[in-house]
Parts: C-alpha cells; structure tokens; sequence
C-alpha cells in the first residue's frame, strides 16, 4: 500500500475516494509522483554517466582536474540536510508539529548552504582557469553539479511549500523527505564518479 493513511488493521479500511470529496488527492499520490520523479531523474543522470565514462575511455583530451576541497564540505551539508529532514518527518508523524517547522527550516537552510558551497567550488575551479568548456572532464563537472543543484533547488520548492503549508499532510512531508534523501544518495553516486 503506498499510503500510510489506513494504519495497520486486521479489519478491512474504506478510504474515501477523491471523487467523493476534490479537495483530498488520492492516498498514494504524492508517494507515486515521487516515485516517477525519481525514477525519470535517475535514468537521466544515468545516461550521463555512462556518456561520462565512454567519453573518459575514448582516446583524446581527459584531463582532469582537482576537485575543490569544498565538495566534501557540500557532501557533509547535505548528509547533515537528510539528518535533519527525517527528524523532522519523524517527529511530525509524532504530533510534535511545531518542533518539525523548526527542523524543516533547518534542512532549508542546509539546502541553501549546499547551494552556496557549490557555488564556491564553480568559482575555485573558474579562478584555477577550469572552465566549462576547457575539456571533457570540466564540462562534464560542471553538468554534473548543475543540474543536481538545479535537482536540489526544486527540492527546495518543495521543502518551501510543506513549511508556508497551513496544514501539510503527513503523507506531503514524507514524500518531500524521500526527495530529498535521493538527492543525497544522488549527490554521493555524482561525486564519487567525478572522484575516480
């Protein structure tokens, strides 16, 4: 089942539907958008690591540069981000409401921290000379890391929309949540390519 709204039951639970009242959406729905999401950005970023790594075996100019030391400050920004995300969506499930607000207002300003690093790491890299279009290896660094920030600005939007909310659903919090720890494990998968 892929809403939790039911709770777990021996006995047979009729959820109205969201034919009897438009302003409910489905149980379900936030989950499956997420789901399709995620699985719609995997396959991209998929196809982009593959293309990284036939460019990096194909004969012609690789040459790779030294990644910033502020990746691995962005890296420890984003674990600390998912942390404080799931204490939030835990205690929210909780009833502890208010102490949530706090911890998602928390994780948006490490999503915004994570941004600003990234920011630092493109300006370290532009003041060493490496730019986007200095060779296969910078562009694809600078592909990579945009559009996941771009990825995680959008996780942001939504972040933004359960804390304005006036009443988010648990259901909305937890879908939030597993949006952003993809863009966590994203994240990792991204810079160990770019590491090796």
């Amino acid at each position: 089942m892929l809403s939790d709204r039911a709770g777990k039951t021996a006995e047979v639970v009729v959820l109205p539907a969201s034919t009897e009242d438009p302003s409910k959406s489905p149980p379900g729905l936030y989950r499956m958008a997420v789901l399709m999401v995620c699985g719609a950005v995997t396959s991209f970023f998929a196809a982009l690591v593959i293309g990284y790594y036939w460019r990096k075996s194909s004969p012609g100019v690789w040459d790779q540069i030294a990644l910033p030391r502020t990746l691995w400050v962005s890296t420890g920004i984003i674990v600390a981000s998912s942390i404080t995300f799931e204490a939030a969506r835990r205690v929210y499930a909780r009833g502890l409401h208010a102490l949530s607000a706090r911890l998602l207002l928390l994780t948006a300003c490490l999503g915004t921290a994570f941004l600003v690093s990234q920011l630092t790491a493109w300006r370290t890299l532009v003041a060493q000379g490496a730019y986007l279009d200095q060779n296969p290896y910078s562009s694809f660094f600078y592909i990579f890391t945009g559009l996941h920030a771009a990825h995680l600005l959008g996780g942001l939007i939504a972040l933004a929309i359960v804390v304005l909310g006036r009443n988010p659903r648990r259901e909305l919090i937890d879908a939030a949540a597993y949006y952003w720890h993809f863009l966590l494990v994203l994240w990792i998968v991204l810079f160990v390519v770019l590491s090796t």
